[in-house]
Formats: structure tokens, C-alpha cells, sequence
């Protein structure tokens, strides 16, 4: 006998239009986007963004350990993507050269998504509750920056320099982050690029 947790529950109202259900974490990230640009961040719910995507609470969760998790969508996946164009790199190319390309790369997205990776980092920047979640992922994404520029120094990836290179790059990429808010006809790639240069030119001495 089903238990009243078991029982079947009501199609959603996204389900009953005949919408599919959204079973990605890139569709589910898409659709919870679009409810947070409408109703606010704090004011969707979990049950919201299921109800919306047409699947259940539980289903929610085998994508998303929690709300503040849905921005970030499959970061997870574009940090090692990130990893494995930095092992590709050649290994005469400057440290410097090496980490501007990756991480130029690893933030360039289809023209079909820029809009909700706009609204993505908004939130992820503004949003008091999930700048302070940020702080794992910003971990995550310093370390490979970190374990990459030990190797090339041949020193241990918790020693101070390739930390203090991977909070560097991850300030400048923040930086350009900004400005590209600001600015809905900016390039991204391009002020990531900037970025980096400028952090090249004033430690070089020539930002004097």
C-alpha cells in the first residue's frame, strides 16, 4: 500500500501546457533563471522551480544539492574542462600566457546563453546569500589554477606562490566580470584579455 508520500501527485502547471519536463542541469539552471529574474532569487522556492520544469522535489534534488547551487549550473564540469585545456597547454608557453588562455576559454559561452549567464552572474555577485555560498565554488575553480601553476613552478600546490597566482586570476577575472555587467555590449573574452594584461603590464612595471 502506498504511503501518502508515494501517492501520485498532480501534474504541475508547466506539465498540464504540455511542456516536457526539464531533465538537465542545463534546462533545469535555464528555466530557474528565468523565475528568479521574475519573482527575485529569495521569493522562488524550490517546489517553484520544480513545479516549472515540470518534475518533482525529489527530482529537483538529484540535480542540485540546494537552491543556491541552481546558478552555478554544471560548474563542476567547466572546471575540469578548464583542467584539461591547461594539461594540453605546451609546456614551453609562459605560465602567464597558459592561464589567460584557459581562463579566457573557460568563460566563453554560445551567443544562445549569454543572456542567462548575464542574469547567472548578477546574482552570483549581488545577491548576499549566494556571494557568501560563492566561496566554495571560488575554492574549487582556485585550486585547479593552483595545481596547475605548481607544476610549471615545480613547487607544492599549498605553497604561497601558485596560491597567490590563483587569487590574482581569480580578482582579475571578477574584475572584468563587472565591467561586462555594466556593459551589454561588451565582449567578455575581450575584458577577460584586459584583465590579465593589466595584471601583466603593473607587476612587469610598465602600469607605472
Amino acid at each position: 500500500m502506498r504511503s501518502p508520500a508515494d501517492a501520485p501527485k498532480p501534474p504541475s502547471t508547466s506539465a498540464r501546457m504540455g511542456r516536457q519536463p526539464s531533465t538537465t542541469v542545463d534546462e533545469l539552471s535555464h528555466v530557474a533563471l528565468e523565475l528568479f529574474a521574475e519573482r527575485g532569487f529569495a521569493e522562488t522556492t524550490v517546489d517553484d522551480i520544480a513545479a516549472a520544469c515540470g518534475i518533482g522535489r525529489r527530482t529537483f534534488f538529484r540535480y542540485f544539492p540546494s537552491k543556491n547551487d541552481v546558478p552555478w549550473g554544471d560548474f563542476d564540469a567547466l572546471v575540469e574542462r578548464m583542467r584539461r585545456y591547461l594539461q594540453r597547454t605546451p609546456p614551453d608557453m609562459a605560465l602567464a600566457d597558459a592561464l589567460r588562455g584557459a581562463i579566457v576559454e573557460f568563460n566563453r559561452f554560445p551567443a544562445s546563453v549569454v543572456q542567462d549567464h548575464r542574469l547567472r552572474m548578477s546574482l552570483l555577485l549581488n545577491v548576499p546569500t549566494l556571494v557568501a555560498h560563492s566561496t566554495l565554488r571560488y575554492a574549487t575553480w582556485r585550486q585547479a589554477i593552483a595545481e596547475y601553476a605548481a607544476r610549471r613552478l615545480g613547487v607544492d600546490e599549498d605553497d604561497m606562490r601558485p596560491q597567490v597566482i590563483a587569487w590574482a586570476a581569480l580578482a582579475a577575472s571578477l574584475s572584468a566580470y563587472e565591467q561586462w555587467l555594466k556593459d551589454e555590449d561588451a565582449d567578455l573574452p575581450a575584458l577577460l584579455g584586459s584583465a590579465f594584461d593589466i595584471l601583466g603590464e603593473t607587476f612587469s612595471g610598465e602600469g607605472r
